[in-house]
């Protein structure tokens, strides 16, 4: 028998939409260019959204650095070709029209003064604000935000069918969480971890990434769910109850930015909200005595990222930008301490 005595690397994939996804694979295939790392060697992804996309094409066996070759139009070694063939292949014999019209997903509300409120507002979840109303204690923003805005109308099937043709109904023997919100409830749900609902790793795919008024929320058993950045954009404090922990946590965070990447001037900007909600889940797991490298966007990459973040025809010019960027941030030498681990 023969034992792995590598170290345990468990990464955390965040939320920000075709443009996140472009940040992944600039991280991941520059840490593969400096360190010989193989993202598909961790032994736990946890992708919320965009970073479930990139999780789900790593359980996939898709290599990071190929990832890179197909956003920047370069050729794939045979075996990623051959699984993106797959996945291209069921995404083509789908009709999908980008639009789900009508109000097949919005609550049909009972007939009450309440009822005609939410029905005239078109309220995604009247559910989730009278839970609310009832135990205002139990209320995150994200949540009852989510739950109050009008439901999106666009199909998030695009997102699943690759990965039900790549990988198939069984979930992944290496390690992978999908995290999602339950919208009428407003509670967190991690696809693959136990105990959770068990779904098909793009049935998954499709739940976290279905940004609140944006895309339609995707029903699986009855339950709706929206994207997991309705709880936090990362997600990482969730490998604060891993036993044994891990070597190694690698954050990966397009939502965010490094300090001073973003104007004083926009001190109650999303992406510096992100930023110390980010801050406050890695002190967290230090505080636990996680050793953890953290990746967000430096000013240099906010100047190809900021605008449309779901826009594909930008994906190229941020993946190029981040792989840069990158490779300085782990040259540093007290990242390039921590991150040494990776060439083991």
């Amino acid at each position: 028998m023969t034992i792995d005595h590598r170290p345990t690397i468990a990464l955390v994939l965040g939320a920000g939409g075709v443009v996140g996804h472009a940040f992944h694979v600039g991280v991941l295939s520059a840490l593969a260019d400096e360190f010989g790392w193989d993202a598909r060697r961790a032994r736990l992804v946890i992708g919320t959204s965009a970073g479930s996309v990139v999780g789900a094409s790593l359980r996939a066996g898709l290599d990071p650095v190929d990832m890179r070759r197909r956003l920047l139009g370069e050729p794939m070694s045979t075996e990623s070709a051959e699984q993106v063939r797959r996945g291209e292949a069921a995404l083509a014999a789908i009709s999908v029209d980008g639009d789900t019209s009508g109000d097949g997903d919005v609550d049909k509300a009972e007939e009450t003064a309440f009822g005609a409120i939410t029905r005239r507002l078109r309220i995604a979840s009247p559910e989730r604000v009278r839970r609310a109303l009832r135990e205002p204690w139990r209320v995150t923003p994200g949540s009852l935000v989510s739950a109050m805005m009008p439901p999106g109308r666009r199909t998030t099937i695009h997102l699943r069918v690759p990965y039900d043709a790549m990988i198939g109904s069984a979930w992944p023997e290496s390690g992978l969480w999908i995290v999602a919100v339950d919208l009428d409830v407003g509670s967190r749900v991690v696809f693959g971890r136990r105990g959770a609902p068990e779904v098909s790793v793009g049935a998954a795919v499709e739940a976290s990434c279905a940004i609140p008024g944006y895309f339609a929320p995707v029903s699986i058993d009855g339950v709706r769910y929206v994207d997991g950045a309705v709880h936090s954009t990362t997600n990482a404090d969730l490998l604060a109850e891993l036993d044994p922990p891990p070597d190694l946590v690698i954050v990966a965070a397009p939502m965010s930015a490094v300090s001073g990447a973003v104007p004083r001037a926009q001190a109650l900007s999303l992406r510096q909200l992100v930023r110390r909600q980010v801050a406050g889940e890695v002190a967290g797991l230090r505080a636990k005595g996680l050793a953890t490298v953290t990746m967000q966007p430096t000013a240099d990459d906010l100047a190809a990222m900021l605008g449309d973040t779901m826009d594909p025809a930008r994906a190229s010019s941020v993946c190029a930008r981040v792989v840069e960027s990158t490779r300085h941030h782990v040259r540093q030498p007290d990242i390039a301490e921590r991150l040494d681990l990776l060439r083991r």
